[in-house]
């Protein structure tokens, strides 16, 4: 008995060594814990952006355009941005797109709080995020290979996926307290204010740690030069579809969910704040257990895109609001492994210096649908109710999955779903 529990401890000290061990890193505990912080603000004024469009408009319509203003930049920009990352010193960069943002959320915060709020100023302000995104995202992305060794590219994206999905689970839950018990604008304010971690965090890199790589230099071609490099890939090309298919029809969650509290189960900003937080916990579970992989193919991407299709077809389904609750957790694991397994495919699949341009790509697809994601799903639920738009998350995500299985079994040997090779797409 007691060489069984020393061996479970063994075990255990192990696996969470192997789960965190990208904290060992300095730089990269430091842009953690900035972005842990912030993250929970960003995920706040989501809620209440979404709450404050359906309050002035009482529109899902409304509400798919708000989402798709902050996102339609990266569509038009997007591939132009990941250039620039891959030009720019990627810290700078963040500390300039994060101290925008900062200021972007206080300026929501006074026109909310001062009661001169009209619906275009939501929809100009979320416009102006989305211009900071096309920078802001592919460099986050990119940046991580610059704190951490290749071997623990995984790891990093998987605890990067946690703490954004930790925010996820706390930041709704205090946004709904605060619009109940003061105002929608003190959320944005809060937003506002914690930027400064992560500013912070970054000023104290030791710049001489990071595994900097030498700029590109302007050429002309470099956007179509990157789009080149992932079509001659076929792991590559099959990750970006499924991306693409999800992305547009499955995670409109900030469409669906605000509908199903308050049409489907009759509840307030505070029911939506509960059912976002479900999503969020179990995106935390998703990310620790990704955090955990020693290595990625195509084959476990296109698990988790079916097991993804699953979860929401049964939510569509879920009777009252306590299943509801308890299978937004599953959706929350499906969704977050597949994201984490998309990004770290697409990163140790690529030559590092194309990273900027591919991961602007998938920020492109991942990102750049929702402009048509937003206004389909909301026009869905709309026509049939929310369960509708659940529904239609799953059947896509199912349908692009029996797509890319025959392009995976006609791919290269490494690729097999036995993984014997262990290697990556």
């Amino acid at each position: 008995m007691r060489r069984a529990a020393g061996s479970f401890i063994v075990r255990a000290r192990a696996a969470h060594r192997r789960v965190f061990r990208s904290l060992a890193v300095p730089n990269y505990r430091r842009f953690f814990l900035g972005h842990a912080v912030s993250v929970a603000g960003t995920w706040m004024q989501r809620v209440a952006q979404d709450w404050l469009v359906l309050d002035l408009s009482d529109s899902a319509v409304a509400l798919g355009l708000a989402a798709s203003l902050q996102f339609l930049p990266t569509l038009v920009f997007g591939l132009w941005g990941g250039v620039l990352v891959d030009r720019l010193d990627r810290r700078r960069t963040i500390m300039a797109t994060q101290a925008v943002s900062a200021l972007l959320a206080a300026v929501l915060a006074a026109v909310v709080l001062g009661g001169v709020v009209r619906l275009w100023m939501v929809y100009a302000l979320a416009l102006c995020l989305g211009l900071v995104t096309v920078l802001d995202v592919p460099a986050r992305h990119a940046f991580v290979t610059e704190m951490v060794e290749p071997e623990d590219y995984v790891n990093a994206q998987a605890l990067n996926s946690s703490v954004h999905n930790l925010g996820r689970l706390a930041g709704p839950a205090i946004a709904g307290l605060l619009i109940a018990a003061v105002d929608v604008g003190a959320a944005f304010a809060v937003n506002a204010l914690s930027f400064a971690a992560v500013l912070l965090g970054l000023a104290r890199m030791d710049t001489g740690q990071l595994r900097r790589l030498p700029a590109t230099r302007r050429a002309r071609g470099q956007v179509r030069q990157g789009l080149r490099y992932v079509w001659r890939h076929p792991e590559l090309r099959a990750c970006m579809f499924l991306v693409a298919v999800v992305a547009l029809l499955g995670q409109n969650f900030r469409v669906v969910l605000p509908l199903l509290a308050r049409d489907t189960f009759e509840g307030t900003a505070e029911v939506y704040g509960w059912l976002t937080s479900a999503l969020g916990a179990g995106a935390v579970l998703g990310a620790l257990a990704s955090a955990a992989r020693e290595n990625v193919t195509a084959w476990s991407l296109l698990t988790w895109t079916w097991a993804f299709a699953a979860v929401n077809a049964v939510a569509a389904v879920a009777p009252g609001l306590g299943i509801a609750l308890a299978v937004m957790v599953g959706v929350g694991v499906a969704n977050i492994c597949f994201n984490t397994l998309a990004r770290t495919l697409l990163q140790l699949g690529t030559d590092p210096g194309m990273q900027g341009r591919v991961i602007a790509l998938h920020s492109f697809v991942f990102l750049g649908s929702t402009p048509f994601g937003g206004p389909i799903t909301g026009w869905v639920c709309e026509q049939w109710g929310p369960r509708a738009g659940l529904l239609l998350a799953g059947v896509s995500a199912g349908l692009a999955g029996m797509v890319v299985l025959p392009h995976l079994r006609r791919a290269r040997p490494r690729d097999r779903p036995d993984g014997r090779d262990g290697s990556t797409a």
